[in-house]
């Protein structure tokens, strides 16, 4: 009977060292597996990195491409004698290809972001780091947008950065290059002050998005007839004829609404403070 129940606890102490051994297999297996997903996962974060440093060379090159091309619009021009009119629609156009590459940029960045976060929502470590990342992206095409929106004016000058919204014209604000002051014209008014200058709204053609007024500069009135909604209208003020702009972002039945940049050493209007310059 003794050797029996040797036997017996011999037996036990085996099989609970086998059990030991499986669990440890299974630990060395559940470590190795989570181990292999975080250095995966590490690869996907570094080659959306990639993409997206790609992307910025690929805007950045779009850029040039705009800046070449508005070139060869202007030399263009200057030889088969194209009218202030058509160099206003070209630039119109080239603005709205512009735009839409942007669009497409970003659509497929935005793509690659929602793909890898999706991954990344189980990692409370690298959620924050993609969350980063996406800001900083969205950061990047805001202030890219900005710098491409650069096109010819009306008097066949380079113009500055142009704004098409209120949240753009927020960007140029922050740049601190020149004074933006915002309007909004009511068709048949009276001349409205804007900084130095009056303006009065003639027209206006929502279907063709575009508008006709009148600038009164320096005891001086000058028409501005079917322009273009985006386009910059260019004009002398001032004894040292500093260049000013005027941008219109909308038109509807009876207004449009827009901003006036100036330089930034520019007269200021006496009568009131302008409070929707950048100082």
């Amino acid at each position: 009977m003794a050797d029996d129940d040797i036997q017996v606890a011999e037996g036990g102490t085996g099989e609970g060292s086998a059990g030991k051994w499986i669990l440890l297999a299974l630990a060395v297996l559940y470590v190795a597996g989570s181990l292999y997903f975080i250095f995966d996962l590490r690869g996907r974060l570094e080659k959306m990195s990639k993409d997206q440093a790609a992307s910025s060379a690929q805007i950045a090159d779009l850029g040039k491409r705009m800046q070449s091309a508005e070139a060869d619009d202007e030399t263009l021009a200057q030889q088969v004698g194209l009218t202030k009119k058509e160099m206003a629609s070209r630039s119109a156009e080239i603005m709205r290809q512009q735009r839409a590459s942007e669009a497409r940029l970003a659509e497929q960045q935005k793509q690659q972001i929602s793909a890898v976060s999706g991954e990344v929502a189980g990692e409370k470590t690298d959620v924050g780091g993609v969350k980063t990342d996406v800001a900083s992206t969205k950061a990047d095409l805001e202030a890219t947008k900005a710098k491409l929106q650069s096109t010819i004016g009306d008097l066949g000058v380079q113009s500055g950065l142009v704004a098409n919204t209120r949240e753009d014209l927020e960007v140029l604000k922050h740049k601190g290059d020149r004074n933006y002051f915002e309007f909004t014209l009511i068709k048949g008014a009276k001349t409205q002050p804007v900084s130095t200058v009056g303006l009065q709204l003639k027209k206006t053609d929502v279907k063709r998005g575009k508008f006709t007024l009148n600038v009164t500069s320096d005891d001086r009135t000058i028409g501005k007839k079917d322009r273009n909604v985006s386009e910059p209208i260019q004009f002398y003020s001032g004894r040292d004829r500093m260049l000013y702009e005027l941008v219109v972002w909308t038109v509807d039945k009876n207004k449009a609404t827009g901003y006036l940049s100036t330089p930034k050493n520019a007269p200021q209007a006496v009568s009131a403070s302008p409070s929707g310059a950048n100082q």
